[in-house]
């Protein structure tokens, strides 16, 4: 067995990941950089942009901005803790922070209607009474919420539009619920010291990485039936996708990112994640450039492709340039500033 990552190097690995899961969301955002307007028409694919429509709906929608949400949870108990351990209050900090971060959203918004960044600062406030929480309380709260969640979904695929109470179940099974839900996992991870453990627990994790393999590879090849039938509960099947896919992906990076020629090979990849907040502004900036450049009226599945890899390219080159000057990504230094409201001695 490999001896577990010292931690410097472990939050070079969630670097890594969160960098990986900002790649996954451009080829879910792409299309959103077009801003749509009334009557405007999007045209059903066939062929090679239907299997690649089909094929992002069942490894990547629903995946990537749930593994992000994950790592978001994980920073939230990182920052906090490291705040107390200052003298700082951890709360009323990360409360500041998150509001910060729903002003930097708002603003966004101009840009990219799809941002995600007001819905996390808004959300992350429930996460605010979990700090002082037991590990068990919180795993309990998490199972109960995951196992509703599940229930709900599952519900409404038996029984359609015939489902009691179906705006409430509307709301259960929605973006918001599986967002909290995997900042509470993040969260829980961190707080059980699970994230510096991974050595130690590798015999758990390839435990449930194997138990949820199975499980994503039967909801696949139902996302996949269903897409060729144009099957109207495709996107609860897609839904229904998420906590497997999560498990498998996360797991197996964890997994993977244990040794040091993964980390190596990987490490672009880290200086893209380090600074998350400024990259995921800039991939709608540098998206509606190039969709501009190529003349598009709408995005196609193969263009979402091409787009997303440009994209990734670009913010790698950047990224690894930038912090040859810096310490911080501009957006993380106003943040940063934002947070604590003094200026900060990095560059």
């Amino acid at each position: 067995m490999n001896p577990s990552i010292p931690q410097q190097e472990r939050i070079a690995a969630l670097d890594i990941i969160r960098g990986l899961a900002l790649f996954g969301i451009l080829f879910i955002n792409v299309k959103g950089y077009i801003v749509l307007t009334e009557g405007m028409i999007i045209p059903e694919y066939a062929g090679i942009n239907q299997a690649i429509d089909t094929l992002i709906l069942m490894f990547v929608e629903k995946k990537f901005f749930s593994i992000f949400s994950f790592l978001f949870g994980v920073g939230f108990y990182i920052f906090a803790s490291r705040a107390e351990q200052r003298g700082d209050k951890p709360l009323w900090r990360f409360a500041r922070r998150l509001l910060a971060l729903l002003l930097l959203g708002v603003i966004h918004v101009f840009v990219f209607w799809g941002t995600i960044l007001p819905m996390y600062a808004l959300i992350g406030l429930f996460l605010l009474p979990f700090y002082r929480a037991k590990v068990t309380t919180i795993r309990n709260w998490l199972g109960g919420i995951a196992g509703v969640y599940l229930l709900a979904l599952l519900l409404k695929l038996a029984m359609g539009g015939t489902v009691p109470l179906s705006s409430v179940v509307d709301f259960v099974i929605s973006d918001t619920t599986l967002i909290f839900m995997m900042f509470l996992a993040g969260f829980l991870a961190a707080k059980a010291d699970w994230i510096r453990r991974i050595g130690q627990l590798k015999k758990r994790i390839r435990l449930v990485q194997l138990g949820s393999l199975p499980i994503f590879i039967g909801l696949s090849v139902w996302i996949w039936t269903a897409a060729q039938h144009g099957a109207e509960d495709l996107k609860l099947i897609v839904s229904l996708s998420a906590i497997p896919g999560v498990l498998l992906y996360a797991t197996s990076l964890f997994l993977v990112l244990e040794h040091q020629t993964a980390r190596t090979m990987l490490q672009p990849f880290a200086r893209v994640g380090q600074m998350a907040l400024t990259n995921y502004v800039a991939q709608s900036l540098i998206g509606s450039l190039f969709i501009s450049i190529m003349g598009l009226e709408t995005v196609s599945p193969a263009n979402v492709v091409l787009i997303a890899c440009l994209i990734m390219i670009v913010q790698l080159v950047y990224s690894s340039l930038w912090f040859r000057y810096f310490k911080m990504g501009p957006l993380e230094k106003a943040w940063r500033f934002m947070t604590y409201g003094k200026k900060q001695t990095a560059k």
